[in-house]
């Protein structure tokens, strides 16, 4: 086997904490599945669902912003992976409930960690991008000083050749 070959599709990484198990390749599962639970409508989908089962037209109402084909394609994909069951009810008009699975209450307590830790960080990070806007902001202007100054000495520069 060639060095850097992937011992088979998906395989990405040894299980210790490494961030090169969230390789960039199209074939990484890992990087797939953080993709697929780390988007803004599953991560929506899942904390309402937490709570209780939910109708399409009930999540839809819930989720500010989703539309119909991406709520549905959203749910199709937790269910293909396993986190959350869809059950049809056999009435006119049929009635779906979409559920988290108990491996989706798993992720659902993980999410709940990474939200309890923004909210308990975010007037530092609101004031990181503060200083950083503010250091940005003056070294573009010191930037473009300088690109004054040199256009200034070339304008005065050709002035003298005339």
């Amino acid at each position: 086997m060639e060095d850097g070959t992937s011992m088979s599709l998906g395989h990405c990484g040894d299980t210790d904490y490494d961030v090169l198990q969230w390789d960039q390749r199209e074939d990484c599962e890992v990087r797939q599945i953080l993709d697929r639970i780390a988007d803004k409508w599953s991560l929506q989908v899942i904390a309402l669902l937490d709570r209780r089962s939910l109708r399409f037209t009930e999540l839809r109402r819930m989720i500010e912003g989703v539309s119909q084909r991406m709520l549905t394609r959203t749910l199709r994909h937790l269910e293909r992976d396993g986190l959350v069951s869809r059950t049809v009810h056999p009435t006119v008009p049929p009635r779906v409930d979409y559920a988290l699975t108990p491996l989706g209450g798993t992720l659902h307590a993980t999410i709940r960690a990474l939200v309890t830790w923004t909210e308990e960080h975010q007037g530092e990070i609101a004031t990181a991008r503060a200083a950083y806007d503010v250091r940005v902001a003056a070294e573009q202007a010191a930037a473009a000083e300088e690109e004054a100054g040199r256009e200034a000495v070339a304008r005065g520069v050709l002035a003298g050749l005339r």
